[in-house]
Parts: C-alpha cells; structure tokens; sequence
C-alpha cells in the first residue's frame, strides 16, 4: 500500500526531445485560433464595464471642460467691464470738457458785457 501511494504522484509526462534538438527554447504548444475567444456573456460584461469607464471618464472630460469655460467666462466679462469703464470714463470727460468749454465762453460773453 504504501508502494501504491508513492508511485502514484510520480507520473510525470515525458516531454522528450524537441525536433531541432534546441533544449534551451521553450517547446512549442499547438496553434489553436479559437483557444483565445471569450464567451459572449465574459466579452459582454468587458464591454459593459469599459462602457461604464468611458462614460464616467466622459463626465469628467465634460467637468474640467465646463470649469475651464466658466474660467474663460468671467475673464472674458472683466475685460468687457473694463473697457466698458474706460469708454464711460473718456466719455465724461469730454462731455465735462465740452461743459468747462461752454462756460468759458459764457464768460467770455459776460465779461464783454460788462466792459
């Protein structure tokens, strides 16, 4: 019995020579095409969890995008109040100008009056 149990482990398969006598390369295994296919339901699950990944990567894309815009946004609207106040500006100033100017006449008309 106890013969039994100790040859019984050690069948080992014979792996022999290879053809071109090379024992340093590994050997070759059969060229099976369809070893490598995946069930529909395994290829289905990959698809589906890949999908999952796009879209969430797809949110985030959309996120740094939406924040990026919004940055571009309000920069965009201090230069236009900017300009805006600089137009405003240039614009009182001549109309005060054009004010200083009318009354300098005035008084230019009132002093010949006068004198």
């Amino acid at each position: 019995m106890a013969e039994d149990q100790q040859s019984a482990p050690a069948v080992v398969q014979a792996r022999g020579m290879k053809k071109n006598g090379k024992n340093w390369h590994g050997t070759n295994k059969a060229f099976r095409p369809t070893a490598g296919m995946t069930s529909y339901v395994k290829r289905a699950a990959r698809d589906k969890e890949v999908a999952i990944v796009k879209a969430h990567e797809k949110e985030l894309k959309e996120e740094k995008d939406a924040e990026r815009q919004r940055r571009i946004q309000a920069i965009k609207d201090r230069r236009a109040a900017k300009e805006e106040k600089e137009r405003y500006e240039k614009m009182a100033e001549k109309m005060h100008r054009k004010r200083v100017e009318r009354l300098k006449r005035r008084e230019k008309r009132n002093k010949m009056l006068k004198s």
